[in-house]
């Protein structure tokens, strides 16, 4: 009784001095790529919503499946998938929960970006995913050196011998499928089908080893290899394409021929998160117009919002319309649900082309 008194007593002081108790602050996890959670905008929405803190761990779509699969959906309060890869990993390992729509504002979302991933992330009635950035997967070239490049197969061409680059994931596989004639999302629901065709892709790698300078791994390694010249060419992320024209306007994004790959990211909710609030503040916060522009600057990605191109920094914008026509952007393959099986395959094959091309 006397503690419980003093504990009283202490409140009403701090009260009357008009010193708040101290509350401890929430933490907001978020599982998201590199570059999706700048600096500057973490310290904004702190300074918006102080009794939150954010905590940032950087991944990508392998990663985050893996570490929210080990903790069936736990450790983390937002998560940023791709859209396509989602569905399936919430039907075989029940990783996320479904969202409130109703807590986000979407008035000013892009509707085909929102119906799109809506109708991808969708499972027994119940929505898992809102779009929050697109981009492109293609090509990227020193215009004064690679005049004419403008397919996958021209990574492979002998006249770039030792000039060019890609990576090894399964971009570089559909990639090429495409640009030998087939569509490997239209042979997902077939896996004897779609092993046939990796193979094949596989082959097509393999033998096109020794045209390479080397295989990248990560966008500042490309960056690098492009502005130094020893790379004249490569298989890359639009992003870090419009990154380098801001450096030296002959390196430009090149969509494939067949049509640049398209991704949207998403906002998603691991399953056993425990700051949904707050990470509905977030998602909304970072989709506000004036914050756009600076998730913009960091990502180089476009916002899913209506007017997302045109809230990119100039320079992004710039390098946007000089690899872009509108025909380029009714191109777009936008990337297909992945069902159980398919990355089995494509870990295989990638495994394969590693072996044969690291003797």
């Amino acid at each position: 009784m006397k503690h419980y008194k003093s504990l009283l007593a202490a409140a009403t002081l701090s009260m009357a001095l008009g010193v708040a108790p101290s509350v401890q602050a929430e933490t907001l996890r978020l599982l998201t790529w590199g570059s999706y959670a700048p600096d500057n905008v973490v310290k904004m929405f702190e300074e918006k919503y102080p009794d939150i803190k954010v905590e940032v761990t950087f991944s990508n779509n392998e990663e985050m499946i893996s570490k929210l699969r080990a903790t069936r959906g736990a450790g983390f309060d937002l998560a940023q998938p791709s859209h396509d890869r989602i569905f399936a990993a919430q039907k075989e390992y029940n990783i996320y929960k479904p969202l409130d729509i109703s807590k986000i504002d979407t008035s000013n979302f892009a509707p085909n970006l929102l119906d799109g991933v809506k109708a991808n992330t969708t499972l027994d009635g119940e929505l898992y995913s809102v779009p929050h950035q697109w981009g492109t997967s293609g090509l990227m070239a020193d215009k004064t050196k690679a005049p004419d490049f403008k397919a996958w197969g021209d990574l492979c061409d002998p006249k770039y011998k030792g000039k060019t680059s890609m990576r090894l994931k399964r971009t570089i596989l559909l990639g090429m499928a495409f640009d030998m004639g087939e569509d490997p999302f239209a042979a997902y629901s077939d896996l004897d089908k779609y092993q046939g065709l990796m193979d094949t892709v596989a082959d097509k790698l393999i033998a096109c080893k020794a045209n390479l300078k080397t295989y990248w791994k990560a966008g500042d390694d490309l960056s690098a290899l492009m502005l130094s010249g020893e790379v004249v060419a490569s298989e890359t992320w639009d992003s870090t394409a419009f990154k380098l024209y801001g450096e030296n306007p002959n390196i430009v994004f090149v969509p494939p021929k067949t049509g640049a790959l398209a991704w949207i990211d998403t906002f998603t909710m691991p399953a056993k998160g425990k700051a949904d609030d707050a990470a509905y503040k977030w998602i909304n916060f970072v989709m506000s117009p004036e914050i756009v522009p600076l998730m913009s600057a960091s990502t180089g990605a476009v916002s899913a919002l209506n007017d997302g191109i045109d809230l990119m920094p100039e320079d992004k914008k710039a390098a946007l319309s000089a690899a872009f026509s509108a025909e380029d952007l009714a191109n777009l393959k936008f990337f297909a649900n992945i069902p159980p099986g398919i990355e089995d395959i494509e870990g295989k094959v990638l495994e394969k082309i590693k072996a044969a091309t690291s003797e």
